[in-house]
């Protein structure tokens, strides 16, 4: 009988922590931390307005409120989210940067190209091993950085009309330099 009682008591379980949470709310280590020491190299071939657009470095993160979004073109959430990032981009007291994950640099050209560009910086991260170190579960996700270099938000997921609200809520608590 014993056996049958636990068996219950862990299935209960099981169903209550899956049908329960927002997955979006995925706790981070990160939050309230430096930025990990990375250096990417910038997308291959990627210009905006004429000039190459910069890679990216944890020290390009300090001085302002930066959103940093880790992505790909063969992420189909990513697509979707992409104009919301274009229209947050259009704030100057936001920079908006991109981490490319793991991606073909002509495919993320591409993306880039047919979506618009709202990165001032991209970093093409080939291997992923800086996106591991930020903890990314999974593209897309959406970091909030502070002007001192801190990380301040995560959002796990693609950006939605739904979510945007709170994550500008969220810009607007921090600061600016």
């Amino acid at each position: 009988m014993l056996p049958g009682a636990v068996f219950v008591g862990l299935a209960a379980l099981f169903v209550f922590r899956l049908g329960g949470g927002d997955p979006s709310q995925v706790p981070s280590a990160l939050i309230g931390k430096p930025v990990p020491a990375f250096a990417l190299a910038p997308l291959e071939g990627l210009v905006a307005g004429g000039k190459p657009v910069p890679g990216l470095s944890n020290e390009d993160l300090k001085g302002k409120v930066t959103v940093v979004n880790v992505w790909a073109s063969w992420c189909a959430p990513c697509r979707q989210e992409h104009p919301l990032l274009v229209e947050l981009a259009k704030d100057p007291s936001i920079r908006v940067v991109g981490i490319n994950q793991k991606d073909n640099p002509d495919n993320a050209r591409r993306f880039l190209g047919a979506l618009g560009n709202p990165f001032a910086a991209v970093g093409a991260d080939s291997n992923g091993r800086v996106s591991i170190d930020w903890g990314v579960y999974g593209v897309p996700e959406t970091f909030i950085v502070g002007p001192d270099g801190l990380i301040r938000h995560k959002h796990i997921g693609p950006l939605t009309p739904e979510t945007l609200p709170a994550f500008k809520a969220r810009l607007k608590e921090i600061p600016p330099a």
